[in-house]
């Protein structure tokens, strides 16, 4: 099976996550990052998630999982040490078509967590399809030597230009090449350089 590689927006999106241990952690984590609007449903939570509750950052249901949880989710992650419960809360979802995700149980998920290098909003995602999680972290780690911090603060000169170009009034084939120039290997390290002189980009 081919995997669909995309972005999700999960602003403002309902999401569950079964289970608040270390694992589900990482995982809410995200998932607030991204905006989205969390539950939480377990009986124990770590300290954090607890922190998180406290502060209004997500619903902590303090109980087991019930089905009703899953009315009006986007989506679905679930990290509990119990296989039954897993594929109990895997087979709910799909029966309702919810995107669900069994973390570190590959044929109980409808997607899989990539790993990924973050320099601002540049993200690079790595896949390998839940065959080897340890070759995608060890790629990971070589684009991050790769694509240092200094890629984020880029991209974000190109996305003000960007914007400027589409306001003016210019043909679109010569914004098309411009845009290309823009990002090309030559102009990153023009920028990097004059941005290490203090001179403006």
């Amino acid at each position: 099976m081919s995997l669909f590689p995309m972005f999700l927006k999960l602003d403002g999106r309902p999401c569950l996550v079964v289970g608040a241990g270390a694992v589900a952690e990482q995982k809410i984590q995200g998932l607030i990052e991204a905006g989205a609007k969390v539950q939480v449903v377990a009986p124990r939570a770590t300290e954090t998630v607890r922190h998180l509750a406290d502060s209004g950052a997500l619903d902590w249901q303090k109980r087991t999982f019930d089905v009703n949880d899953l009315e009006g989710k986007f989506l679905v992650i679930v990290a509990t040490s119990s296989p039954e419960l897993n594929h109990k809360v895997f087979r709910e979802a799909q029966q309702r078509e919810i995107l669900c995700n069994v973390v570190d149980d590959p044929p109980l998920c409808d997607f899989y967590y990539p790993s990924v290098v973050r320099r601002g909003d540049l993200q690079i995602a790595i896949s390998t399809a839940g065959h080897s999680p340890a070759l995608a972290q060890r790629l990971r780690r070589e684009l991050e030597l790769r694509f240092g911090p200094e890629y984020g603060e880029w991209l974000s000169q190109l996305g003000d230009v960007r914007q400027k170009l589409f306001a003016a009034d210019i043909d679109p084939e010569e914004r098309r090449r411009l845009l290309h120039q823009l990002a090309s290997r030559e102009a990153f390290e023009t920028a990097i350089k004059t941005s290490s002189t203090g001179e403006c980009v």
